[in-house]
């Protein structure tokens, strides 16, 4: 069974905001055997609502649809989709309920434009929504499924969770899809194709691998379709092995997770500590971590000190060294990197020090000259890059080499083989 997804609004068109919702829901659909045949971005106007909800009907078994269904003129999905399906708008009872009271309980005033949240195809199944006062529409025509949602994303989100995957999940879906990721870092994308091309030259025509990069890392998809799910489940787990055992120890994880998730993973299961210190990054690195819940059980925090001031009253960084080879050196970053480490006391330590851009550089150091230090339970690794002329494309690498270093290390002193 496929899907295509459809996101309304011209705030994603100019680039307002960022179509988040569709990725998410996307995941979603794989999990339950549903693929996604294409994602559609559309402005909010007749035409396009119309001509994309036809043309959409013609690639997929199930079309969803999220943004435009709110109160205001701009949002015209509701409106659009009932001359569509030859169909009106209705005004449903228990909605509007629960619209007032979702104003009563926040101690709001309610306008009349509000009642038209109420207001449903007459043709469709109400998805109530407990947490916003748009609701779900549910149509079935011509043997496509059709889903309205609102484009908010915890609203999507829980109507998503709670109304449609349970439907869905109940739907007859014939033959069988099977995914397995294996996520490497460390090895380019043109290396990584090297190494086991003959190994995707044996590739079965039903069986199909991409190489999917970014910054640092590549993550390998292999995708199976056919009738039998327990068969592509073993041909896929054997193929899966044979990559992984080729491009050891640039394997990181056999599921589709971030190289900063399974760090937080590793070092909390083996209760290990790690710190970060970031002159040039800015603290993205300890943003990338603190994203990711059950952080806390590993890291300890960090610091950000861009001025020589602090990396030496922080980190004890000598005035001397600093004099003689300068903040942007090897020999600043092992000091930060052991300095840090002491003052933290963490089994792991990071530290970053460069020149991000646009301005800064020298001859001798030019903008992207970056130095990152990892000091491990037996040792001090550290390494220099020269990025690009870019701040934020530098502060990015930079903090993909700074976990990939960091990786290596852990991956030396602990043994460890990805699952």
């Amino acid at each position: 069974m496929t899907a295509e997804i459809i996101t309304i609004g011209d705030e994603i068109l100019i680039g307002q905001i960022t179509d988040t919702n569709s990725a998410w829901i996307a995941k979603k659909l794989q999990n339950i055997n549903i693929s996604v045949v294409q994602m559609t971005s559309i402005s909010d106007s007749q035409n396009a609502i119309r001509d994309t909800l036809a043309a959409a009907s013609l690639r997929a078994d199930i079309v969803i649809v999220t943004g435009g269904l709110g109160p205001t003129k701009d949002d015209i999905t509701k409106k659009t989709a009932a001359l569509y399906f030859g169909t009106e708008l209705l005004r449903d009872e228990n909605v509007l309920l629960h619209v007032r009271r979702f104003f009563e309980q926040r101690s709001l005033e309610m306008l009349s434009i509000n009642e038209q949240q109420a207001d449903v195809l007459a043709n469709c199944t109400v998805l109530f929504n407990d947490v916003g006062t748009a609701p779900g529409m549910w149509v079935e025509n011509n043997g496509t499924h059709f889903v309205f949602i609102p484009g908010v994303p915890f609203e999507m989100k829980f109507l998503m969770d709670n109304r449609i995957l349970p439907r869905l999940s109940s739907l007859d879906k014939s033959g069988a899809i099977w995914m397995q990721n294996i996520i490497t870092a460390g090895l380019g994308e043109s290396f990584l194709a090297d190494k086991i091309s003959d190994i995707e030259d044996d590739l079965p025509p039903h069986i199909k691998l991409a190489y999917l990069p970014k910054y640092g890392s590549v993550r390998l998809r292999l995708t199976s379709m056919g009738d039998d799910l327990s068969d592509l489940q073993k041909q896929i787990t054997a193929i899966a092995s044979r990559i992984v055992d080729r491009v050891l120890p640039h394997v990181i994880a056999t599921e589709d997770v971030t190289l900063e998730e399974v760090i937080v993973q590793e070092f909390t299961k083996r209760q290990l500590t790690l710190s970060t210190a970031e002159s040039c990054t800015g603290g993205y690195l300890a943003a990338q971590l603190t994203a990711i819940p059950g952080c806390s059980q590993m890291y300890a925090g960090g610091t950000i000190p861009y001025s020589n001031v602090l990396k030496e009253n922080l980190l004890d960084v000598k005035e001397s060294t600093l004099k003689a080879f300068g903040a942007v050196s090897e020999q600043t970053v092992i000091e930060m990197v052991t300095g840090l480490k002491n003052k933290f006391r963490t089994d792991y330590a990071i530290a970053t020090s460069g020149i991000a851009g646009p301005t800064g550089g020298t001859t001798e150091k030019p903008v992207g000259t970056i130095w990152i230090a990892v000091a491990g339970k037996e040792q001090i690794v550290s390494k220099k890059f020269l990025f690009t002329t870019n701040r934020q494309v530098n502060i990015e690498l930079a903090t993909a080499q700074a976990y990939i270093l960091l990786w290596n290390v852990f991956w030396q002193e602990n043994n460890f083989i990805a699952k």
